[in-house]
């Protein structure tokens, strides 16, 4: 059996800044150990730099190992051992067993009793439903993952849930989508106590960018759409990914089905939860970011083979659907690229 372990020195706290991630059985490992790699990173870069670093505690409910969601058991230390020990940071990973979040009361009672005496209160994915149960987030704006997104805004009517955010920073709430969106966070945090030189070098040293660009759309869609109804039109959407360079309209669609342009759009509709015109750019553009991750052709050829009518075409879907153009995308993803060690 794996275990990580995390073991709590006391420093000054003019020389550190103490941060507890909780843990919790059946929870994310990413979540936890992604920011708490960063933070191990940053404190190196800072300690060097200021001679200032963070502090890392892992606790749970009952102290003792906590086996993740991977199977991985984690060595933590017990709630109630941290009263009375100041907080500058405290972390809530998420990650659940089956389809429905749940936490420890006891863990709930004590993020409920603590948070309004630490300096900042974050949460990774699925850890925004502990703080929603311990009463922190009526009234502020949150990210999770966006699989989860509706689930959270339905249970808690109060919270404003951004479902495309990386993540949020409400004051001194910081919430993120899912897995390594928690490393994206704790950047943000790193940027926030130590400056951008240290925090930008955290992520040189995890080959991260420190701002990721697009939001958390540009992973939920096409794939998920695409997934609600197979049967129907999975056929329907290979034939459209084959032929691309075609006018792909309404009409052509519905005929292709066999169906009236006007039946066709209103059933698609209410089956996908999008339109057919919106699935078709979806398509295109999940086309032409393939090409650019694994090709070197030209912006324009990447165009013309997803079926837009020019480059530019193409770039504004892109600037829409992910905040910046085809040639920036290709910088960030693309195979051909020469990552340097950092």
């Amino acid at each position: 059996m794996a275990i990580v372990r995390t073991d709590a020195n006391p420093l000054d706290s003019a020389t550190s800044c103490r941060v507890v991630l909780l843990a919790y059985e059946h929870m994310n490992v990413l979540d936890l150990c992604g920011p708490l790699q960063a933070l191990a990173t940053a404190s190196r870069l800072a300690d060097a730099a200021t001679n200032k670093q963070y502090e890392t505690i892992v606790a749970s409910a009952d102290g003792g190992l906590v086996t993740t969601s991977s199977g991985l058991a984690i060595a933590t230390v017990a709630v109630d051992s941290l009263d009375g020990c100041a907080i500058d940071t405290l972390i809530v990973p998420g990650g659940c067993k089956g389809e429905t979040y749940s936490a420890p009361r006891r863990l709930i009672d004590w993020v409920a009793r603590r948070a309004l005496e630490v300096r900042r209160l974050c949460s990774v994915c699925t850890g925004a439903f502990l703080l929603a149960e311990a009463g922190q987030l009526q009234g502020k704006r949150v990210a999770t993952h966006w699989e989860w997104a509706s689930r959270l805004r339905e249970s808690h009517p109060d919270i404003d849930v951004d479902a495309d955010r990386i993540f949020v920073r409400d004051g001194s709430l910081w919430t993120s989508a899912g897995v390594t969106a928690g490393i994206d966070m704790t950047l943000a945090l790193i940027e926030d106590d130590f400056g951008h030189q240290v925090a930008i070098e955290t992520a040189r040293r995890l080959v991260m960018f420190i701002k990721r660009s697009g939001g958390q759309s540009q992973f939920s869609k096409p794939l998920s759409a695409q997934l609600k109804d197979p049967e129907r039109f999975g056929d329907l959407h290979a034939w459209i990914a084959s032929n691309l360079r075609l006018d792909l309209t309404v009409d052509r669609l519905a005929e292709r089905m066999h169906m009236s342009s006007r039946t066709f759009a209103r059933t698609y509709t209410a089956r996908m939860g999008i339109t057919p015109a919106k699935m078709v750019e979806s398509i295109r553009l999940e086309a032409a970011c393939r090409q650019l991750e694994v090709s070197e052709l030209p912006l324009k050829a990447v165009a013309d083979q997803a079926g837009y009518q020019d480059e530019q075409a193409m770039r504004r879907a892109f600037q829409r659907q992910f905040g910046v153009g085809p040639k920036a995308y290709r910088d960030r993803f693309s195979s051909h690229r020469t990552i340097e060690a950092g």
